[in-house]
């Protein structure tokens, strides 16, 4: 008996997460994706209120993405950036001149008392951008990193410091008492729902800021949909970002079998690239291996394809926690 086909829900970071965001957006039918976005890499800066991963997701989705760095606007100029500079202002975080608009009008509007998921929503409406995209919460979350420096805010250690610092602890500040986005734990309680999809971002700096938020767990436990998780890490190495830095730092071995394990207990389904199909995972935790790698449009569509058959094939759980 096939299951009915109802919407989507794929937690993302950044660049990562957005590939498959974006090839799960090409291929679902309109309206039927919401993508819920990190957002505990928020930070004010020079006076803006910066949303790296939401604007990432924006980008991408909009098509309006760089595609030779995974983050900010394609065709991009930096006026702004060298005049900042002329002027000995901050310029480490880089702020490029059409990417700059995103962020003014977005502090404009949270200045003027709008909610972030009610600013992202107008931005999508902007930018022709048919799925929801939403922030994790409206209240402020902050990711920290206790490192051989000391605590870093996220934006100094992974930009300023380039991920350098070697990392012992990562706490999730304000996570406890931040209230998860409403639609987003709607869509997680919606019965005729088809997935959900959490996509190859860093799970430490990236699924689990959203996991942190209260009550979110159980209501992707209690969901009643398959849940599929894809690993950052292909043969033993992170495509981008300092996943696999970070699983080495804090005691873990680098592999996409330790991602499995992070998820396990919370996901119904693992897919890992193809090139770790000769290693035994070990887990009470079925594995599917594909490739996973996506150069091309082609290549997030067609993994975009292969997670949404993996939940179709999974079993439609009881209730929540019967995986």
């Amino acid at each position: 008996m096939s299951r009915k086909r109802g919407g989507v829900v794929a937690l993302s970071g950044g660049i990562g997460g957005a590939k498959l965001a974006l090839g799960l957006y090409r291929i679902l039918p309109r309206g039927d994706l919401i993508v819920v976005a990190n957002t505990g890499d928020d930070f004010t800066h020079l006076g803006l209120e910066i949303s790296p991963d939401l604007d990432t997701l924006l980008y991408t989705l909009a098509g309006l993405d760089n595609p030779k760095t995974g983050w900010g606007r394609a065709a991009e100029t930096w006026s702004f950036m060298a005049a900042l500079e002329g002027l000995g202002g901050e310029t480490w975080f880089r702020l490029g001149d059409r990417d700059l608009a995103i962020h003014v009008e977005r502090t404009r509007r949270l200045h003027a008392g709008e909610s972030l998921c009610a600013v992202t929503a107008h931005f999508c409406r902007r930018l022709g951008i048919s799925a929801r995209l939403l922030p994790m919460s409206d209240d402020p979350v902050r990711t920290r990193l206790l490192t051989a420096e000391g605590w870093l805010d996220f934006q100094d250690y992974f930009v300023r410091r380039e991920a350098q610092p070697a990392v012992r602890e990562i706490v999730y500040c304000g996570a406890a008492k931040a209230r998860p986005q409403p639609q987003f734990l709607d869509a997680l309680s919606d019965p005729d729902l088809r997935a959900v999809v959490v996509c190859p971002s860093n799970p430490f700096l990236s699924i689990d800021p959203i996991l942190a938020l209260p009550g979110v767990r159980d209501a992707i436990r209690e969901a009643r949909a398959p849940v599929v998780a894809v690993s950052p890490i292909v043969g033993k190495r992170a495509l981008k970002g300092p996943t696999a830095k970070l699983l080495a730092e804090l005691g873990f071995e680098v592999s996409a079998r330790a991602v499995a394990r992070h998820y396990a207990g919370l996901v119904s389904h693992f897919v890992a690239d193809e090139s770790d199909a000769d290693g035994a995972f070990g887990l009470d935790l079925p594995v599917t291996f594909g490739p996973t790698v996506m150069t091309t449009i082609g290549d997030r569509e067609a993994l975009a394809r292969l997670v949404l058959a993996v939940a179709e094939a999974c079993p439609v759980p009881r209730h929540g926690g019967g995986r």
